[in-house]
């Protein structure tokens, strides 16, 4: 299965990123072969609009099951959601500890949106 992760950086030791569709990258997490795949959301993080259903668009391209990111919005939750990606709000810490939490059922999957519309 692949764990998408909203990251600050290039490995498991890097700081989950709370925004989800301006995070600088996502970090794809393979539990199968424990091999990690960047992928670059550069072209969201700047975004006037629309930057929630790009990133999400991004992530279900990635085949990841899961998200685990600190917030996401209405219109992304909503193209997640279409993508069967499980949405998991984590507060700040180690993509490492947000991953062990995962594993040890103690992260609630999301029910909706977190957050407004452009929250930035």
């Amino acid at each position: 299965m692949k764990i998408a992760f909203t990251s600050s950086g290039k490995e498991l030791d890097s700081m989950l990123d709370l925004r989800f569709g301006r995070a600088a990258k996502f970090l794809i997490y393979d539990t199968e072969t424990e091999n990690i795949e960047i992928v670059s959301n550069t072209q969201n993080y700047n975004a006037v609009q629309g930057a929630g259903i790009q990133s999400a668009q991004n992530v279900a391209e990635t085949g990841a099951e899961i998200l685990i990111t600190g917030h996401s919005g209405p219109k992304a939750f909503i193209v997640l959601k279409a993508a069967h990606i499980k949405v998991y709000n984590c507060p700040k810490m180690s993509i490492k500890n947000a991953l062990e939490q995962l594993k040890q059922n103690k992260l609630e999957e999301a029910k909706d949106a977190d957050v407004e519309g452009h929250w930035i």
